[in-house]
């Protein structure tokens, strides 16, 4: 089965998403399932992981509704208020639905940068463990250290960290940024998401300029860990659905098996899908 293992539905009239403006351009508008059928058929690609893009529970609930009505979504990652005293609570009632495949914190917005190691945030990531849902890292480089020291503490934890955790690809750093995501490769068990590179690489960015980043993560996690997503809609603010998937396969490489790992069979095992594939509808 060919996944992509990170995209987002949202509804504007829903205004739960504070990030998203009319200063937000192409991304200032619906985006929902009948947007993105036409292209995992032409991608030939069999489902999706549906990713929370909004810090509310109602949000989730809106993901899980949609994942009710379309068979492609394959899984839900959504959110919690881990400060909440009653995040413990909320995870278990939400770990009820048999879509939810993970939580999301949106880390990368929060000031803290020390915010996922507080002590009142434990019972939300036990809690997390316990119904054994997937923890998605979205941070930045300079979250990595502490992202280290969390999952020491949480070494059971299930974690995936999204968007190769946003190397400043268009700035050309990536000492710093490689160091760390290799401490992080070989002293956890961690996966990788080779998604969202496109749109913190510069606006005319080629596969060349990509390259050292992905064989960096390909080298340190292995073809076994790194899972590939659109992160449709935000990258069509520097490509379109076809032109990034086209990209991370010449990235990636064509041996086979290492393909089908990285779009498809790492996704579904660190997900806990099941099922068949998506038999795609016609396209005229």
């Amino acid at each position: 089965m060919k996944l992509d293992a990170h995209q987002h539905f949202w509804r504007t009239a829903r205004a739960d998403y504070g990030w998203l403006t009319p200063e937000s351009g192409v991304l200032y508008r619906d985006y929902l399932p009948a947007d993105l059928e036409p292209l995992l058929n032409t991608t030939a690609i069999d489902g999706t992981i549906l990713v929370q893009a909004a810090p509310t529970v109602a949000e989730t609930h809106f993901m899980l509704s949609l994942a009710a009505e379309n068979a492609f979504i394959k899984g839900v990652v959504g959110w919690v208020d881990f400060e909440s005293p009653s995040a413990a609570e909320t995870v278990a009632d939400l770990a009820a639905h048999r879509d939810l495949r993970g939580l999301r914190p949106m880390i990368q917005d929060i000031p803290d940068t020390n915010w996922m190691l507080r002590e009142d945030l434990n019972p939300a990531f036990e809690a997390l463990i316990e119904h054994d849902l997937a923890f998605d890292a979205l941070t930045y480089p300079h979250h990595l250290k502490n992202l280290m020291r969390l999952l020491e503490r949480y070494p059971d934890m299930r974690t995936i960290i999204d968007h190769g955790s946003k190397p400043q690809i268009r700035d050309g750093a990536f000492d710093s940024w490689a160091a760390d995501m290799k401490t992080l490769a070989q002293n956890t068990s961690a996966y990788c998401k080779v998604s969202g590179l496109v749109t913190e690489a510069a606006s005319d960015w080629t596969v060349s300029d990509l390259q050292p980043y992905v064989s960096h993560l390909l080298e340190t996690f292995g073809p076994h860990r790194l899972v590939w997503g659109s992160d449709w809609p935000v990258c069509l603010l520097a490509a379109s659905y076809d032109d990034w998937f086209d990209a991370a396969q010449t990235l990636i490489g064509q041996d086979e098996t290492v393909s089908a790992a990285v779009f498809g069979g790492n996704a579904s095992d660190f997900y806990r899908l099941a099922g068949s594939p998506r038999t795609p509808a016609t396209v005229d």
